[in-house]
């Protein structure tokens, strides 16, 4: 029955979700990002080859996106108890939604940044450029529009991840669904909670482009 209790319910996992969606996100770009970067300049065209330390990143992070987050999720459990102290909420659910979102993540900006034209990153290089600054003054400032498409790409993939975490009483929308739409039958709750994450999506998807055409000096 749709109550006031039932509405608060709702509303509360929807605060969850984009809780869980939004801090996972910025703690994965906090190691995907140098991460990625690393990727392209250890990379034996990069800026500092570093042929060894690119095999051991490339297959870990291979390893780590090979990983369905469901399994992922299941494996790490000891990890989020010794972390968090428990296993169950939203802020429990945010140590395997970075764990799996990192990898992916750093492959987004790994790419994004191989986008950037060569004859740009020689330029700096031939003025005397330090890898330092070639890599915040020239690759990430030139491949913002880029990276930001990725930013959507990654925050409507974890928010997928978030909505799968509800199995194991991740909190938010997908615990809702599977609690009460799934286990109880009620039909109802489950449209209402699968319509309001295609409207999370579609925002954050439509949100990422805006700013990234705005961004595109390209255009």
């Amino acid at each position: 029955m749709w109550d006031s209790s039932t509405v608060t319910m709702i509303l509360m996992g929807l605060l969850e979700t984009l809780y869980m969606t939004l801090f996972s996100t910025l703690l994965a770009y906090v190691l995907g990002l140098p991460l990625g970067v690393l990727l392209v300049t250890s990379d034996k065209d990069g800026i500092m080859p570093l042929p060894k330390l690119n095999k051991v990143l490339n297959f870990i992070v291979n390893i780590l996106r090979s990983v369905p987050f469901l399994i992922l999720l299941i494996a790490v459990i000891p990890f989020t108890r010794f972390i968090i102290g428990t296993t169950i909420g939203s802020t429990a659910t945010v140590v395997p939604l970075v764990i799996a979102a990192a990898p992916f993540i750093a492959r987004l900006v790994e790419s994004s940044i191989k986008e950037v034209d060569k004859g740009v990153i020689e330029a700096a290089v031939s003025m005397g450029c330090s890898p330092f600054q070639i890599i915040y003054k020239v690759m990430i400032p030139e491949a913002v529009p880029s990276l930001i498409v990725g930013a959507a790409i990654a925050t409507t993939t974890i928010l997928g991840y978030s909505a799968m975490a509800g199995i194991v009483g991740g909190g938010g929308l997908g615990d809702i669904a599977i609690r009460f739409g799934y286990y109880r039958y009620q039909k109802d709750i489950m449209i209402v909670t699968v319509a309001l994450l295609v409207v999370v999506v579609q925002v954050a998807q439509e949100v990422g482009m805006l700013i990234a055409r705005k961004r595109d000096k390209r255009k």
